[in-house]
């Protein structure tokens, strides 16, 4: 097993914490405000993070790369984007039902890295990708 599996495991495990923290959290708040917060405390526990790993010189070679800068900065608005539609759904919603619509993320990601990145998928992986949007696309039904 490569550490990439750990790593996407803990990953889940993580945004799964996500769900369940958030919508605790967001009982008597506003979503967005509540988000801006989330992505305050992410920001400063990965500067540390960053730092403690002895990496925060690097942090300027990456600023002087235009081109992946940019698609940074794309990334971290999409981001920015993803969670306050999330919290919003969160608010509305129950995790049983937007946690399962939002992982529908990785059958679109699927879909654009063989459109944009010309990564191939096999049949048996395009089965398993159709079966995450059934799935998600059951377990939110009401």
């Amino acid at each position: 097993m490569g550490m990439w599996l750990v790593y996407a495991l803990l990953s889940a495990v993580a945004a799964a914490l996500v769900a369940i923290f958030g919508k605790i959290g967001l009982k008597d708040i506003d979503a967005n405000s509540a988000t801006a917060i989330r992505a305050v405390i992410m920001a400063l526990f990965l500067l540390g993070v960053v730092f403690v790993q002895g990496k925060f010189a690097q942090l300027g070679e990456i600023f002087v790369q235009k081109k992946a800068m940019a698609f940074i900065v794309l990334s971290g608005v999409a981001g920015a984007l993803s969670w306050l539609f999330y919290f919003m759904a969160l608010k509305g919603g129950k995790v049983s039902q937007v946690g399962p619509i939002d992982k529908l993320s990785v059958v679109l990601a699927v879909v654009l890295a063989f459109l944009f990145l010309g990564e191939r998928i096999s049949w048996i992986n395009s089965i398993g990708v159709a079966l995450i949007a059934l799935g998600a696309i059951l377990v939110a039904w009401k």
